[in-house]
Formats: structure tokens, C-alpha cells, sequence
């Protein structure tokens, strides 16, 4: 049964690590769109609803499918005063309630309440409302549901390290 555990964990990190590094391309193609819109806006006066948009499109594609990565990495939000000085065992305990009480019930939320709102965008082909915005709106809207799973599978993978731990404290699981 551990060796299954631990070969589903390892899995799924490899996935966000994957996908996390690719977002963390986009950060790179995000920063030069804003200094293309920076440069157009100030030297030329110039401006574009797709290229602001493009922004905000880039960012969420980022947050989205970055979430997951951040988790894995421990890179997350969270209030260290405590939790930095605990033992792996109390941590672990930490991270498995917390998994299991807020993290896993709040990516099933937003994935159910996302996949309506997404095929709907998809079903329509939603496009920008704004004159000369991006056409595919409903690409970034389909990153939301994924994101979320991504992030459920990662919670999955947290749980996983989180049980590993606690049964057998003096092992590593990263």
C-alpha cells in the first residue's frame, strides 16, 4: 500500500512540476507584453484593449496553473509562527487536517461551481465584450476548473506525504 501511495504522489508532483514550470514561462512572456504595452502607451501613445487584456489573461494562467506548484513546493500562503518550529510529525498533522478540513472541500467547491460557468463560456465561444479585446475568453475560463484540479490532485499528493509521514515519521517523503 505505500509503495501505491507513493508512486500516486510522486505522479501527480511530477504533473505540477511540469505544468508549474511552464506557467513560470509565461511570467517571462507576461513581463515583455507589459513592456511592449508600457513602451506603446508612453512613447507612442498608443493602447490596446487585446494588449491589457493579454495581461490579465497571462496573469490568470499563471495563478491558475501555478497553484499547484506553489503547494508542492511549500511556497504557499500560510502563517509560519508556529508551524516552522514543529516537528515533520506535527507538521505533518497540520498539513493533513488542514488538507482534509479546508483545502480539499474549498477545490471541490470551486470546481463544481466553475465547470457550468465554463462550458457555458465554451459553448458560446465568449469573446472580449470590449472593442478590440481578445476573441477566446472562454480559454482563460476553462483554466479555472483545471487549475482547481490540478491543485485538488496536488492537496491528494499533500494528504499523501502527510499520511506517509505520520506512519513512518523518521522517513523523507518530498
Amino acid at each position: 500500500m505505500r509503495k501505491l501511495l507513493t508512486t500516486i504522489s510522486q505522479t501527480i508532483d511530477r504533473l505540477n512540476e511540469t505544468v508549474g514550470r511552464g506557467a513560470a514561462w509565461l511570467t517571462t512572456i507576461l513581463v515583455l507584453v507589459i513592456v511592449y504595452d508600457v513602451a506603446a502607451r508612453y512613447l507612442f501613445n498608443a493602447s490596446s484593449a487585446g494588449i491589457v487584456e493579454l495581461e490579465w489573461h497571462l496573469f490568470s494562467f499563471i495563478f491558475l496553473l501555478g497553484a499547484a506548484y506553489a503547494l508542492k513546493h511549500d511556497r504557499h500562503v500560510r502563517v509560519d509562527v508556529f508551524y516552522q518550529n514543529f516537528s515533520a510529525k506535527k507538521q505533518a498533522w497540520v498539513n493533513f487536517i488542514g488538507t482534509v478540513l479546508f483545502l480539499i472541500p474549498f477545490c471541490v467547491v470551486a470546481i463544481v461551481a466553475s465547470v457550468e460557468f465554463t462550458a457555458n463560456a465554451w459553448a458560446i465561444q465568449e469573446g472580449s465584450p470590449d472593442p478590440g479585446g481578445l476573441p477566446a475568453r472562454y480559454v482563460v475560463k476553462g483554466a479555472i476548473p483545471l487549475g482547481f484540479a490540478l491543485l485538488l490532485l496536488q492537496a491528494i499528493s499533500l494528504l499523501i506525504h502527510s499520511i506517509l509521514t505520520l506512519t513512518e515519521p523518521t522517513a523523507r517523503h518530498d
